[in-house]
C-alpha cells in the first residue's frame, strides 16, 4: 500500500490517516493524565500534560503540511512517524516509563510505517520503536499513590496497572481497525479498479484489431465492387434478353446495398471517432431501429412494441449496429419469433429486452455475454463481442437470461439527462 505516498494525491490521503491516528494517541493520553491524577502521583504531570498538548499542535500542524504543500519524497513521513515514537517514548517516560500500561501506543507508528513507507525504512522505524522501549525500561521514574490510598495501595495499583492494560488494548485494536482497516478496504478497490481497467484494455485492444481488420477489408472491397458495377453495365449494353436483365438489376441491386454498408461503416467510424451523440425520444430511436431491421430482414418475424413515454436516451451509429446485431441473432436462432420491449429499471435507466424461442446462449449460463469472443455456428461470437463494447461504452450493461423457451437479452441504458437535452441540437429536433 506504499502507492499512497507516491503522489500528491496520496501524501494528502496519508496524511488524514496519521492526523486521526496522532489525534487518537493526544486523547488517549489526556484521558489517562485525568483518570491518573485520582489515583497515583508522579513528579512530572505538568510536562506530561505540555507533551500531551504539544503533540496534538504537531500532528495538527503536519496535517496541513502535507495536504497543502505534499513533500516530494517519502522519507518525510518515516521522519514524522519516527517523531511520533520519539514524543510517545518521551510521555511515557515522565509518566512512568514501561510501568505504563499504554506503552502499546508505540505500536501504532509501527504500524502506520509498515503501510506507508517502503520496507527498508518500515524495519528502521520498529528497530527504533524497540530502542524507545528499551530505554522505558532502563530510565523510568516511579509512580506512587496519594496519601488517601495508603490503606490499600498495592492491590489498587495493581488493578489500575490491568485495567489500563485493557483499556489501552482495546483502544490499540479500535484505531488499528479503524485506521489500518481502511487502507485494507481502498487497497481492494484499487486492485478491482485496477482489475477492470485491465480487463477493459484488453478488450479494447481486440476491438481495435478488428476494426482495423474490417477497415482494411472495407477498403479492399472497394475496387472489385467498382469493377464488378462496370462489368454488369457492359452485360446490359450487350444482352437483349429479359431473364438476363432480371439478373442484372439483382445483380446492380446487391452491389449498391454491398457499396452502401461500406459507406454506412466509414461514416459510423468517422462518428465512433469524434464521440458525437445524439438526444432521442426512446420510441422515435426505437422506430428508427425497427425501420432499418425491417430493411435488413423484410421477412423477420420482430415483435416491436413501441413506448409512448417521454423518456430520452443518447445513441449513436454504433449503438445502432450493436442493438441490430443481437437482432440478427435472435432472428438466427429463433426465425419464428422475436420480440423487442423496453421497460423503465432503476432511476434514470431504461431496459431494452430482446427475446427469442431459439435453443439458448450457451455461454449465458457460464459467464456474462459478450465478455469475450468465442467461435459459433450460429455467429454469435464476434458480434455479440462487440455489441457488449459499445453497450458498456456508452455506460450500459448487457446480460442475457436462459430458459428452456428462449434466451432474453437485456441491455441496460442510462436515461438522457435533462442538461443533455438541453444542449444537443439533435434532441431538440427529435
Amino acid at each position: 500500500m506504499e502507492w499512497l505516498t507516491h503522489s500528491q494525491t496520496g501524501f494528502q490521503q496519508a496524511a488524514r490517516y496519521l492526523l486521526g491516528m496522532r489525534l487518537a494517541i493526544a486523547l488517549i493520553q489526556l484521558v489517562a493524565l485525568a483518570v491518573a491524577e485520582t489515583v497515583v502521583s508522579f513528579p512530572h504531570q505538568v510536562p506530561a500534560l505540555l507533551f500531551c498538548l504539544l503533540y496534538a499542535v504537531l500532528a495538527t500542524l503536519g496535517w496541513l503540511w502535507f495536504t497543502r504543500r505534499p513533500p516530494a519524497s517519502v522519507l518525510t513521513v518515516s521522519a514524522g512517524l519516527a517523531l511520533d515514537l520519539l514524543l510517545i517514548g518521551a510521555w511515557l517516560l515522565l509518566t512512568g516509563g514501561y510501568t505504563n500500561p499504554l506503552t502499546s501506543l508505540l505500536l501504532l507508528p509501527i504500524a502506520m510505517a509498515i503501510i506507508l513507507v517502503p520496507l527498508n525504512q518500515g524495519i528502521a522505524l520498529t528497530v527504533l520503536g524497540v530502542a524507545v522501549y528499551t530505554a522505558l525500561v532502563a530510565w523510568h521514574s516511579p509512580v506512587t499513590h496519594t496519601a488517601s490510598h495508603q490503606q490499600h495501595n498495592s492491590t489498587l495499583l495493581t488493578e489500575l496497572h490491568l485495567f489500563g492494560m485493557w483499556v489501552t488494548f482495546v483502544l490499540t485494536a479500535a484505531i488499528l481497525l479503524l485506521v489500518v482497516g481502511t487502507l485494507a478496504r481502498r487497497m481492494r478497490r484499487q486492485q478491482l479498479q485496477l482489475s477492470m481497467i485491465r480487463e477493459t484494455r484488453l478488450r479494447d485492444e481486440q476491438i481495435i484489431a478488428l476494426g482495423l481488420s474490417a477497415a482494411s477489408v472495407a477498403h479492399r472491397l472497394g475496387t472489385p465492387l467498382n469493377t464488378m458495377a462496370l462489368l454488369v453495365d457492359e452485360l446490359r449494353s450487350d444482352s437483349d434478353g429479359v431473364s438476363r436483365k432480371e439478373d442484372l438489376d439483382l445483380m446492380e441491386q446487391q452491389l449498391a446495398l454491398c457499396s452502401q454498408h461500406l459507406q454506412h461503416l466509414t461514416a459510423a467510424a468517422v462518428q465512433a471517432k469524434t464521440a458525437q451523440l445524439e438526444t432521442l425520444n426512446l420510441g422515435d430511436w426505437l422506430r428508427r431501429l425497427k425501420e432499418s431491421a425491417t430493411l435488413l430482414w423484410p421477412a423477420g418475424a420482430l415483435e416491436w412494441s413501441l413506448p409512448t413515454d417521454g423518456v430520452q436516451v443518447q445513441v449513436d451509429a454504433t449503438l445502432d449496429q450493436a442493438i441490430l446485431n443481437l437482432l440478427a441473432n435472435a432472428l438466427t436462432a429463433s426465425p419464428d419469433w422475436v420480440g423487442v420491449r423496453t421497460r423503465l429499471a432503476d432511476p434514470g435507466r431504461i431496459e431494452l429486452i430482446v427475446e427469442d424461442h431459439g435453443e439458448g446462449l450457451d455461454l449465458a449460463r457460464e459467464a456474462p455475454p459478450g465478455e469475450t469472443i468465442v467461435t459459433s455456428e450460429n455467429g454469435l461470437g464476434v458480434g455479440l463481442f462487440l455489441s457488449n463494447a459499445t453497450i458498456q461504452r456508452l455506460g450500459g450493461t448487457l446480460k442475457a437470461s436462459v430458459a428452456p423457451t428462449g434466451t432474453t437479452m437485456i441491455i441496460n441504458l442510462p436515461q438522457a439527462s435533462s442538461s443533455d437535452t438541453s444542449t444537443d441540437p439533435a434532441g431538440s429536433r427529435s
